[in-house]
């Protein structure tokens, strides 16, 4: 099944309210100084270069992405004369060697083809001393609203399991991550986890960002038939944790890792 990222506002709803309380805390732990030349690798709609233009003082910002929908998304919400956007891949970023001071990756390198090429192209833009941090979702087991719905769905059809992040990419698992950054040659490495609250005000507000074709889960329900969506929809219902008041409060868990170049 092929992953779709192009929907920059179905992203939003169904990811970015996220991704962006994981980047918050992923900053404060890479902690980077003011005035700094930062990359932004898969930086997707914009969310990372948004709190880097907010909380870290850069001295400018260079960010790139593959999908071209995502790279206007992100230049109408974010126009500054210090960012700069492009359409590219993190395998080959087109910038000169050592030109950036702080490299940073959020939720993407489980998806690049050649993450290794990717990671050893990051260090090298990254000048020597500067540093580099990745994080990406713990899809196996701390990534909980998406967890119930795999679950849910492959109870109901076992041909699902091809489609669950969790069994898709192993990059995404304790450890795993640190042990490839390792391999590149950074020096220092730190790895960490990160956990934000993802709290859903009412099912619906769970549910209808999966119907609107962005990502895998999502890609994956809209296959169905009307029958077999109804049924999942009918499982989730049952089997999460819905409080009195409606709401759904669950976990989501990123592995991070930092190391200088």
């Amino acid at each position: 099944m092929k992953d779709s990222w192009l929907g920059a506002i179905a992203y939003e709803r169904f990811m970015g309210r996220w991704s962006k309380l994981v980047a918050q805390k992923f900053l404060g732990w890479l902690d980077i100084p003011p005035a700094r030349t930062w990359l932004d690798v898969g930086c997707g709609t914009g969310s990372i270069t948004r709190l880097i233009l907010e909380v870290q003082r850069p001295r400018e910002i260079f960010s790139i992405d593959s999908s071209p929908d995502f790279v206007s998304f992100a230049q109408r919400s974010i126009m500054h004369p210090s960012v700069h956007f492009k359409v590219g891949l993190a395998q080959s970023l087109g910038l000169a060697s050592s030109s950036m001071d702080t490299v940073v990756s959020g939720l993407v390198l489980n998806y690049v083809p050649q993450p290794k090429a990717a990671l050893l192209e990051m260090l090298r833009v990254t000048r020597p001393g500067g540093k580099i941090g990745i994080f990406l979702w713990d899809y196996a087991d701390g990534m909980q609203f998406l967890r119930y719905f795999w679950d849910a769905a492959i109870e109901l059809d076992a041909n699902a399991r091809e489609a669950d992040e969790g069994l898709r990419f192993p990059l995404c698992r304790a450890g795993q991550l640190e042990a490839l950054v390792r391999e590149t040659g950074l020096k220092q490495v730190e790895a960490a986890p990160i956990e934000v609250d993802t709290v859903f005000q009412n099912f619906d507000d769970y549910w209808q960002p999966f119907l609107g074709k962005v990502g895998p889960a999502s890609i994956y329900t809209m296959s169905l038939h009307q029958k077999d969506r109804q049924n999942l929809e009918d499982k989730l219902r049952k089997s999460l944790p819905i409080d009195a008041n409606g709401t759904i409060s669950l976990i989501a868990r990123a592995w991070a890792v930092k190391g200088i170049a």
